[in-house]
């Protein structure tokens, strides 16, 4: 038989649900042997709807007795450090989610660690998979816009709207939307733009709710070493309709620009739509730039997040490096370096001064 690779996960949210499960259950060489959540019953529901034997609360038990090779780390984000370092302690290969930690002293910290166990170690940005940001890299790649002047990002939604309680807004445990949406669009930013010089912040708290306040909206200009200007905008707060989720971005260059959207509402296929526009610099009109055959493989174009389960992408590309032994990306120096922005962005923000990254 083909070499199984045995994987852990903790985290029982609709994410581990929606995201982890369905990737790695649909890669003929993973196989999910425990799950591990602090509340028993959650972690027991998963597990029977996904056929896996065994379920924990206490993670250090799931290391030392399942016989793991690689662990997903889905949990909150106050838990990410303490987890990952046992993890690498177990001598295990990890996928964590985003925003890799806090603080980028521990991100810098899970990095170091990682590279010295010698593992496998990856952040999961979402967006690194998804058809039109891989089209969007093929193109500037391409040299479509040419040197990039400017490069504007934006995902809003309306998830913190109403005012509950969720860990994401609780200041204690996370680092407001600027670690969760805004995580992604810098790490966007960054992989079209290169690396940040120094940035300037605004955060906003526009709705009350309980436990200690984080930011629902973030604001972000940033001045990459190449010299292109960005600016970055991420929303829970913002309505935004059936669309669910909305992002939008535009770059803008010496040779060209080119324009992405994409919304969508849930995982299940329905209500998706992305679209690419671009105009180089001797024409007039924008153009739709389709995704090429080659991105989509088999996947429906109606059902983008497909990628996830039918192609080397997130979880299923992890396994495939384990097995091939080769290199990831976005590894976990790649959330360090998203880290340190949102780090130099939280110290702008208190300052009302640019920070150096």
């Amino acid at each position: 038989m083909s070499k199984q690779v045995r994987i852990g996960l903790i985290g029982a949210s609709w994410y581990a649900d929606g995201m982890h499960l369905p990737s790695l259950t649909s890669h003929p060489q993973a196989n999910v042997v425990a799950i591990c959540a602090r509340r028993r019953e959650p972690a027991e529901a998963l597990a029977q709807k996904y056929g896996v034997a065994q379920v924990y609360t206490d993670h250090q038990a799931m290391f030392d007795s399942a016989n793991l090779d690689a662990v997903v780390i889905a949990a909150p984000d106050d838990q990410h450090f303490a987890l990952t370092m046992a993890a690498l302690d177990a001598g295990l290969h990890v996928i964590c989610e985003k925003e890799l930690a806090l603080t980028a002293e521990q991100a810098w910290q899970m990095a170091e660690r990682a590279e010295q166990a010698g593992v496998k170690n990856m952040t999961f940005f979402t967006f690194r998979w998804l058809p039109h940001t891989l089209a969007l890299a093929e193109l500037l790649r391409s040299g479509y816009v040419g040197r990039i002047y400017h490069c504007h990002i934006s995902y809003v939604a309306g998830m913190g709207r109403d005012g509950a309680y969720k860990w994401r807004f609780d200041g204690e445990r996370s680092n407001g939307i600027l670690g969760d949406l805004g995580s992604h669009l810098i790490d966007l930013a960054r992989w079209y733009c290169g690396d940040f010089r120094r940035v300037s912040a605004n955060l906003g708290a526009f709705v009350e709710r309980p436990g200690a306040p984080a930011n629902d909206s973030a604001m972000l200009l940033l001045e990459a070493q190449s010299g292109a200007q960005v600016h970055v905008h991420a929303s829970a707060v913002a309505h935004v309709g059936k669309e669910g989720l909305q992002q939008r971005i535009s770059i803008y260059g010496d040779e060209g620009t080119l324009e992405a959207d994409f919304f969508f509402g849930n995982f299940s296929g329905s209500g998706e739509m992305q679209a690419i526009r671009g105009v180089r610099h001797d024409q007039r009109q924008f153009e739709a730039l389709p995704i090429p055959d080659h991105i989509w493989g088999e996947v429906d174009h109606a059902d983008p997040m497909g990628v996830f389960t039918k192609q080397p992408a997130g979880d299923r590309y992890f396994i495939d490096a384990i097995l091939a032994d080769q290199p990831v990306t976005p590894s976990f120096r790649d959330g360090a370096a998203v880290q340190s922005v949102i780090d130099a962005a939280l110290e702008s923000h208190r300052t009302g001064r640019w920070v150096a990254v």
